[in-house]
């Protein structure tokens, strides 16, 4: 079986195998950062940073990895590349890495970057892997922010944090705590199947 070519495998992270709604990988950091677009925007460009350096080096070195140590080596290249990015966020952006708290660190154990290191940069080429991560990364960037979107929009009627809707429309406080995260998540992702499965019927 042919392996995709590296402008199928981006276009798949957009939407096919988009990794919020048709994967639902990377749920834990999803629904905790989604009550406002600024931090969904900086944990996507954050994991997406990550995923990138590490489909890279991984695909670098991929026919020098070890079977029985493949996870491992997963693991130290990812972790090293989130310390980059955890400390970038201290030094330059603090008040972001105070809101997003231990959710950068827990970047190590996405689901998302592990899977692609196993699936894509560990079997191919360099352009392929890092076209893989950056569909991978605009796929996860739209999961968040439109979730974020409708949360912080519906919720606080405000889109990052400028005011959108009238003070007389009614804010609905709950989408801004925590069970507003499976919610809006339960909502969205029911309308996309729905939408999915027409446009397959017609």
């Amino acid at each position: 079986m042919q392996e995709p070519t590296a402008g199928e495998r981006f276009l798949n992270g957009l939407l096919p195998e988009n990794p919020t709604y048709r994967q639902m990988l990377g749920l834990c950091a999803t629904l905790a950062v989604t009550n406002g677009v600024k931090p969904a925007f900086t944990m996507a460009c954050s994991t997406g940073f990550v995923l990138i350096c590490a489909n890279a080096m991984i695909s670098l070195m991929r026919k020098h990895l070890q079977p029985h140590l493949r996870i491992l080596i997963f693991t130290l290249t990812i972790a090293t590349f989130v310390t980059v990015v955890d400390r970038l966020l201290q030094a330059f952006f603090y008040p972001m890495s105070q809101q997003l708290g231990p959710y950068v660190p827990l970047i190590i154990v996405n689901c998302i970057i592990i899977s692609r290191c196993e699936v894509c940069a560990s079997k191919q080429s360099l352009p392929i892997a890092i076209a893989d991560a950056v569909g991978q990364t605009l796929g996860f960037l739209i999961g968040l922010v439109s979730l974020a979107s409708l949360r912080e929009l519906l919720g606080n009627g405000t889109w990052c944090e400028f005011e959108i809707l009238p003070q007389s429309w009614p804010r609905w406080r709950i989408l801004m705590l925590p069970p507003g995260a499976f919610i809006t998540f339960g909502l969205t992702l029911g309308f996309i199947e729905w939408f999915v499965h027409r446009k397959q019927r017609a």
